[in-house]
């Protein structure tokens, strides 16, 4: 999480880019993002050459002769203004456009159309003194670093609108770790944004699997096992920046529009893991048919649930983030949604958490879906967790603070059987599909949590009578007193 301190920063970073003409918000962040990928790929390069220095074998990024050196942050960063302008758009910027390879890379093609666009060398000098301080003081790891572009994201005017907010790195992890993806498995976010999901699923992979996989598994995990979608050519270039800084050089990120007409994949991914947007519609006639066949509306939060059914192969599996109007929404695609979830598939998961999990962004209420599509039903009964705490205070703050129900989470997903006696009047309980099915298929935890109301105990009438006439005696005594202290 940023701090009060950190945001000042950026604010002046912003401010400096801002009084060197550059307005419109969104240029700024493109222009910013370029300079923290040119920093990052510098950083990248010092991990290579030590691991090199330990007798590994590494692919270098920058060329080893005087001129690509040059080309490196920690080299120009001192020089004079004109100089590093003169370097950074002239050689760096040209040399980032082509990196990776052919034009057939995500990166190369939504780097295609960038342009560098700061003004003068002395606005570049300070947006480059801003940022090493930055990155050497207070951004500590690449979470911090989404933080980052999520708090720029705030200064456009539209932001939130369609309910692009990025998803804390402690939830995707969660997420990613009920679902725990192999090292054979076809992941896709098609609502990605910054590709925080498919970049926790490679951090996932890398640590439970490393040791174990095969060249095969290492080509696989470098491009065609992550997949992301997205309408924002900002966020396109965001995510394959973001993707190629943690070794995945081949990713399919593509524009599309995933509940259109456009998208016509169906059966191809094991996991899917998402947040797509909660607010807003779309144009009814650009909606993809078979997806209103499932719930017919134009509700994106729906559209898009049902659409990770039809991507999912039979087996595979899905954990998204939805608003609380879908679990409880009386309307009749809300119910058509989850009767679909419930009647033809296999619904393992209600998650519901609390409503500053996306705060200082967003105060919506929201609940995990953790679900395998089957074709053919499977749910015999769902698993409601009632999370109270995701380790951060839930204001605006969002400050760490000692109580976390994520590892209770996990631990207890995974040890279902366990489950299974739990009372409704605990933190997590199963729920038979039939009293889902009376309830209308109402998947609120609140429709099936009982709460226990302690006996209060009280005096009886007569003593509590005896009491108010001796606090009335106590009260005309004092008047009294404060009377005769008048008079003298």
């Amino acid at each position: 999480m940023l701090t009060g301190e950190i945001r000042n920063k950026v604010d002046k970073i912003w401010t400096d880019i801002w009084a060197g003409g550059i307005t419109n918000p969104i240029t700024v962040i493109e222009q910013l993002t370029y300079l923290i990928f040119i920093r990052s790929l510098d950083e990248k390069e010092l991990e290579n050459e030590q691991i090199e220095a330990l007798g590994g074998e590494v692919k270098k990024i920058f060329p080893g002769n005087e001129e690509g050196q040059a080309m490196r942050w920690s080299k120009f960063k001192t020089k004079d203004p004109r100089e590093i302008f003169d370097i950074i758009s002239t050689k760096v910027f040209p040399f980032i456009k082509s990196l990776n390879g052919g034009n057939n890379t995500a990166f190369c093609r939504y780097m295609e159309n960038a342009m560098f666009l700061i003004p003068t060398p002395q606005v570049l000098q300070k947006v480059i003194t801003g940022l090493d301080e930055l990155f050497q003081h207070d951004i500590k790891d690449m979470d911090m670093q989404g933080d980052l572009y999520e708090y720029m994201l705030s200064k456009l005017s539209t932001a939130g609108q369609n309910g692009q907010f990025r998803t804390p790195k402690h939830i995707r992890d969660m997420m990613v770790r009920l679902l725990a993806p192999g090292p054979d498995q076809r992941i896709c976010d098609p609502a990605c944004g910054t590709a925080g999901f498919l970049v926790s699923a490679a951090e996932y992979i890398r640590e439970n699997h490393e040791q174990d996989m095969t060249p095969e598994q290492w080509r696989f995990f470098d491009g065609e096992m992550f997949t992301g979608f997205d309408t924002d050519p900002t966020m396109l270039r965001i995510s394959a920046m973001n993707l190629l800084l943690h070794s995945i050089t081949n990713p399919r990120i593509q524009y599309m529009d995933s509940v259109s007409k456009a998208n016509a994949i169906s059966d191809v991914y094991d996991i899917i893991l998402a947040n797509p947007p909660f607010k807003g519609t779309i144009d009814q006639e650009s909606i993809n048919d078979n997806l209103k066949a499932v719930c017919n509306t134009k509700k994106t939060e729906l559209l898009f649930v049902a659409l990770f059914l039809r991507m999912l192969k039979k087996g595979g599996r899905c954990a998204c983030i939805v608003p609380d109007g879908v679990l409880f929404g009386g309307s009749r695609a809300h119910k058509a949604l989850r009767k679909e979830l419930v009647e033809n598939h296999h619904l393992q998961a209600v998650i519901s958490m609390p409503s500053g999990v996306f705060k200082p962004y967003a105060g919506v209420s929201t609940a995990v879906l953790v679900f395998t599509k089957t074709g053919a039903g499977g749910t015999d009964k769902v698993w409601f967790y009632d999370m109270q705490a995701d380790g951060y205070s839930l204001d605006d703050k969002r400050s760490p603070i000692e109580d976390n129900d994520v590892p209770d989470i996990i631990n207890r997903f995974h040890n279902l059987e366990a489950e299974v006696d739990r009372k409704k009047t605990e933190q997590s309980f199963f729920v038979d599909k039939a009293e889902i099915v009376d309830k209308d298929y109402d998947l609120s935890i609140n429709r099936y949590k009982e709460i226990v109301y302690e006996k209060v105990e009280y005096d009886p009438p007569e003593v509590i009578l005896d009491r108010l006439d001796k606090l009335s005696q106590d009260i005309n005594s004092k008047m009294e007193e404060l009377r005769g202290l008048i008079r003298e």
